[in-house]
């Protein structure tokens, strides 16, 4: 197996928000990384947890697998994903697979911190 290309950041903003930047190439191999930084990012009160894509080098089908998997994890504990840093190109990706009807999209995080905090 070939080792991930891809490291997680995770910063807890407060007790119902975190942030997992995510730094390198999203596929397949990033799953375990992923998913460890999402086990990091959340707590009993975790509402949203914001991708930052602001690192993003690559992602391929592989990596939007990882996302809709993330996503159907989080919907299920009733919690929100956000996504902020994605270039016009992965943008365009996530509105091809409609992936940004069910994820919310901001240009920065400033942007998404402020969505959180709105509850929208």
């Amino acid at each position: 197996m070939q080792a991930p290309r891809v490291t997680m950041t995770v910063r807890l903003i407060n007790p119902a928000t975190s942030i997992i930047g995510i730094h390198g190439e999203m596929n397949t191999y990033a799953e375990e990384a992923l998913m460890d930084a999402y086990a990091q990012a959340i707590g009993p009160r975790t509402r949203t947890i914001i991708l930052d894509f602001a690192g993003l080098d690559y992602m391929n089908s592989g990596g939007i697998g990882l996302l809709v998997t993330l996503l159907i994890r989080m919907q299920r504990q009733h919690q929100r994903l956000l996504a902020c840093g994605l270039s016009e190109h992965y943008q365009h990706i996530l509105e091809l697979s409609r992936l940004n009807e069910a994820v919310g999209i901001y240009d920065n995080e400033a942007e998404a911190l402020a969505a959180a905090a709105a509850g929208s």
